[in-house]
């Protein structure tokens, strides 16, 4: 593998004004979210994302995702089916 003096990269006033213009556009739409989540907070479905109980979060995700788990029953017969002799 062949060598070479690092790249020299020159920091523009544009780069600078439109990292700028880019950082108060996404700090507008955090706030801009924050609000929607103070919004739904008070009917009560934020406030299961705030909580720190595993099976709140899990639900949570669940119900994100579309995932509805059903019960695994444990009983023999629903393992192997019912087979008659």
């Amino acid at each position: 593998m062949l060598r070479r003096k690092p790249t020299r990269l020159e920091l523009k006033l544009d780069d600078i004004e439109e990292f700028e213009s880019i950082r108060k556009d996404l700090e507008t739409r955090k706030k801009q979210k924050e609000d929607v989540d103070v919004v739904g907070s008070s009917d009560g479905e934020g406030s299961t994302g705030l909580s720190s109980d595993p099976k709140s979060r899990e639900q949570m995700i669940n119900d994100r995702i579309g995932y509805k788990p059903q019960p695994k029953p444990n009983n023999r017969s629903s393992q192997f089916g019912s087979f008659e002799f």
